[in-house]
């Protein structure tokens, strides 16, 4: 009987507890908001303030964990998209943007293969990776955004995110429009940008560049143990120098805003492309 009491007790605390923790959704946001456009650095009230006042695109970004060669943290694809994502929303104008996927499709596991070789990776099957989409996508439509933009920063997330947009954009009737943006992963325009800019550079079998190294840069130079490898005489890449630190930055800094550019230029043309989705 005891037990019965406290069970009961309980789950009426539980209830009691759910009904208090849920306010009216018409309820005055009672504190100004914050200028972030990182959705999971806002309170539920400002997220639901910015969609009323316009910010009708959101980004849906895939990083993820993997091997980066011996200086590059394996969430590098994170770090740069934590600068691009930002960048690339303030320049929209009316955009937010998702938490970043951490975790995409990397290799195998049995046995390993590609990245999965590599202590550290982290991989997604194709199945689990598109289910994540769908279901990030289906939680920003609930919400009211007019259109999701899926942008990816390495490979292996390319054709899943093409092949989720296409089946939501069917099953959402292009209500919101959901957009793969592939023009996003251009490393070899942003390589070729570099070269104008007097930074060619020669490969060096390294899975690392001196323009993923320079955006890391401009977020946290930790990211690519700048410190441990001007102590060692290893600070350059691919030819290139990255001290002093200052340039390299600035560089990484120009970097992420050409980058912006040509990515906030194709998402411009995709919504444009879709009237059934279009403002």
């Amino acid at each position: 009987m005891r037990i019965g009491l406290s069970l009961s007790s309980m789950l009426l605390a539980t209830e009691l507890f759910a009904q208090a923790g849920s306010p009216a959704l018409d309820e005055p946001r009672p504190i100004e908001a914050v200028d972030t456009v990182f959705i999971e650095d806002l309170t539920w009230m400002e997220v639901r303030d910015a969609i009323q006042a316009g910010k009708s695109t959101v980004l849906v970004a895939s990083g993820g964990v993997e091997q980066n060669g011996p200086y590059l943290v394996t969430g590098k694809h994170n770090v740069v998209l934590q600068a691009m994502t930002e960048s690339i929303a303030r320049k929209l104008g009316n955009a937010l943007v998702a938490p970043i996927i951490a975790f995409v499709p990397e290799g195998d596991f049995d046995p390993p293969t590609g990245h999965m070789r590599y202590p550290g990776t982290i991989s997604l099957t194709q199945e689990t990776y598109k289910a994540l989409l769908r279901d990030i996508a289906s939680s920003l439509k609930a919400h009211g955004f007019e259109h999701v933009i899926f942008i990816g920063d390495s490979g292996g997330n390319q054709t899943g995110m093409k092949e989720v947009a296409s089946e939501l954009t069917l099953r959402f009737r292009g209500k919101p429009g959901v957009h793969f943006i592939p023009e996003f992963y251009d490393y070899d325009g942003l390589m070729a940008w570099l070269k104008e800019q007097g930074y060619p550079q020669v490969d060096q079998g390294l899975h690392d560049d001196y323009g993923i190294t320079s955006i890391m840069m401009s977020v946290e130079p930790e990211s690519v143990r700048y410190r441990q490898r001007v102590l060692k005489g290893l600070d350059s890449i691919n030819g290139i120098r990255i001290t002093p630190i200052e340039k390299t930055q600035e560089v990484g800094r120009k970097a992420v805003e050409w980058r912006a550019e040509q990515t906030v230029e194709a998402i411009r043309k995709a919504i444009s492309s879709h009237p059934a989705s279009s403002p």
